[in-house]
């Protein structure tokens, strides 16, 4: 089944949540979430009771719009994590946190996570001294991520980086910006991840 297609700011006033789709527009009033709280379309300001199945849907809708994942791709790490050790919901989180592409937003060094995928495809991203142009990839602790040499040199990459140097980092990142590269101190743990979802229940949809 292909991505869903609809405008990024519509899925985040479905899902009741920035989605950070955007970039800095998420974090300015400009947000459609900001400007209009309920969902869209002719009957979004009604009251509608969301129970059971429901409920556990929009979590997983919410977690795979975020990471910006097909259902295919989302099913595929959710077998995964059930296979390791530990809280299966936990172990979902920490490997999605782990992708390539969120490293690289969280770090600042794309505008958002969509465009985090068009670098990395492009080839802009060095691991350990090896190019990767996967998104999914997963970061372990100790990986260094940088840009290439020529992207590094790019004036507009300069100015994406030194926009960022602000940010707050995760716990379980560190960057020099000056040297445009970020490091993965340690596993992301639940108390890392901001995204406000309850795991469990995705758990129990796929469970069922």
């Amino acid at each position: 089944m292909g991505r869903f297609q609809a405008a990024d700011c519509r899925l985040c006033r479905v899902e009741k949540t920035k989605l950070f789709f955007k970039g800095h527009k998420c974090l300015t009033d400009k947000c459609p979430v900001e400007r209009r709280s309920y969902p869209p379309g002719e009957h979004g300001r009604a009251r509608k009771r969301i129970l059971g199945y429901a409920i556990q849907l929009r979590e997983k809708q919410k977690m795979k719009r975020y990471y910006g994942m097909s259902e295919e791709q989302f099913r595929l790490f959710f077998k995964r994590a059930e296979r390791q050790r530990g809280v299966t919901g936990e172990n979902l989180l920490s490997m999605l946190e782990r992708r390539l592409d969120n490293a690289v937003t969280l770090m600042g060094f794309s505008a958002s996570r969509t465009h985090a995928r068009q670098l990395i495809t492009h080839g802009h991203f060095f691991v350990n001294d090896q190019k990767v142009d996967v998104p999914s990839f997963l970061v372990s602790a100790g990986d260094v991520v940088r840009f290439k040499d020529r992207s590094a040199k790019s004036e507009d990459m300069k100015a994406l980086v030194a926009s960022n140097r602000n940010k707050t980092l995760p716990g379980w990142l560190e960057v020099d910006w000056d040297g445009m590269k970020g490091r993965v101190l340690s596993l992301p743990q639940r108390a890392d991840i901001t995204l406000p979802v309850e795991e469990h229940l995705i758990v129990e949809l796929y469970s069922k």
